[in-house]
């Protein structure tokens, strides 16, 4: 029996996104906390994003599974465990290089069950329903990054004091292990079982996976589409990486000094907050002047903001208030400015023959840009210290702006450009 789409779609994005932030800002920090080098953190927390990016390489064959239910609720119990040992592995005398490799399998996990995800929503609901619940995917997928960000990372720096760092972190990755496999166990029950008629042969996988990819480099402007698409979150890939570390980073080193909590409230509630609330006023904006014309001012907003991190670096203030102000304006302008590739990519393959594992084709390549520039990220920095290392990321937006007038973009009446504008979602490296 099928049931109501309230009773699975705000849970089951919720899911979604508890994972993907879990292993791609969480853990950064709670390394940071364990004393582990920024080269480090980002070097291999940005490899682990390497799951997203080559995530539509499989996902034929979890097309081909005939049900999605039981491949969602498999990945989430896949999570769970995976977080679950993150939790036992702090307190072991290598344990930097075991979580790194429990957290890869969380990846995978997370990056196969976006996959899955997102069929059984379209399998499971028809246009005028997945046009109703549309807005709730990106609220929720955010509400697991303010859960995250937010009360884990807030909770563990107020256990830090009395279990130690390593208690302290345990025991907020082993609530999201819990989250997740009560999560699994709920959907169970309640995911609608939409069994496909029309799944693909697997027997046939290969050779429809190969006529996607020729397709896709046929495509008219795909070189400049393709450097838009990895260029485009340069900047943004290693703010996100540094920023918080920069936070939590000691005065005498160049950073804010904030604790646990403090960058907790700062940058996990106030800029998770920030965030949706550009995102929103980036849809109706985009809405009401179309894509072309809105790109321009998209892209300046997903960059100039960066310059606040800048600003907090030379004059390292000490009122949360004030840095918290300046991470909301840096969040602001990365929800406004994002929504300019997503709604690109979506115009870019709009029309092809293979347009879904198109669009799934071009967001990993979204993701392979976000890796490269966030394992980067962390060498740059102590090469260049804070301050110069955030005006390098200003410079990384210089590309994207050259290359603005050789972009295939086709012109579109304002209220098409607005269907949809407003993915309230952050899946970076994904989705």
């Amino acid at each position: 029996m099928n049931r109501s789409p309230a009773t699975w779609v705000l849970s089951l994005y919720f899911a979604q996104g508890l994972p993907f932030f879990m292993v791609n800002v969480v853990a950064g920090l709670m390394l940071k906390s364990l004393g582990v080098a920024n080269e480090d953190i980002a070097r291999w927390t940005g490899l682990l994003g390497l799951a997203w990016v080559f995530k539509p390489l499989w996902s034929p064959l979890l097309e081909a599974a005939p049900s999605q239910k039981w491949v969602v609720v498999a990945c989430q119990a896949v999570g769970a465990l995976a977080l679950a040992g993150v939790a036992l592995a702090l307190k072991l005398p290598a344990f930097f290089a075991v979580v790194i490799a429990v957290l890869a399998a969380a990846a995978i996990a997370s990056a196969s069950h976006d996959i899955a995800c997102d069929g059984l929503y379209i399998a499971s609901l028809n246009a005028k329903a997945r046009a109703q619940w549309s807005g709730w995917l990106g609220a929720c997928f955010n509400g697991a990054k303010l859960a995250a960000m937010g009360g884990l990372v807030i909770l563990a720096g107020h256990l830090e004091p009395t279990l130690g760092v390593a208690g302290a972190w345990g025991t907020a990755f082993g609530l999201a292990a819990a989250t997740m496999a009560l999560l699994a166990a709920y959907h169970a029950w309640a995911l609608p079982d939409t069994r496909r008629s029309d799944a693909p042969a697997a027997d046939g996988i290969g050779g429809t996976l190969v006529d996607v990819l020729r397709s896709f480099f046929q495509l008219p402007g795909v070189g400049w589409a393709i450097a838009f698409i990895v260029l485009f979150r340069a900047g943004e890939a290693q703010v996100q990486t540094i920023g918080p570390l920069f936070l939590k980073d000691a005065v005498a080193a160049g950073g804010l000094g904030l604790a646990t909590t403090e960058v907790g409230w700062s940058y996990g509630t106030a800029g998770t907050l920030a965030f949706l609330a550009g995102s929103i006023a980036s849809g109706y904006f985009t809405a009401w002047l179309g894509l072309k014309r809105a790109l321009l001012t998209l892209i300046v907003a997903m960059n100039l903001p960066n310059l606040a991190f800048w600003l907090l670096a030379v004059a390292q203030p000490q009122q949360l208030w004030l840095i918290s102000a300046a991470v909301s304006l840096e969040t602001f302008g990365y929800g406004f400015g994002f929504v300019a590739v997503i709604l690109f990519m979506m115009q870019f393959v709009a029309g092809s023959r293979y347009q879904t594992a198109h669009y799934a084709l071009a967001t990993g390549f979204m993701a392979l840009g976000y890796v490269l520039f966030k394992t980067v990220s962390g060498d740059i920095q102590q090469a260049l210290g804070y301050r110069h290392f955030f005006l390098w990321v200003l410079a990384c937006a210089v590309p994207v702006f050259a290359m603005l007038h050789r972009l295939p973009i086709r012109e579109e009446a304002p209220a098409e450009a607005g269907a949809g504008a407003a993915p309230a979602a952050d899946p970076a490296p994904a989705a």
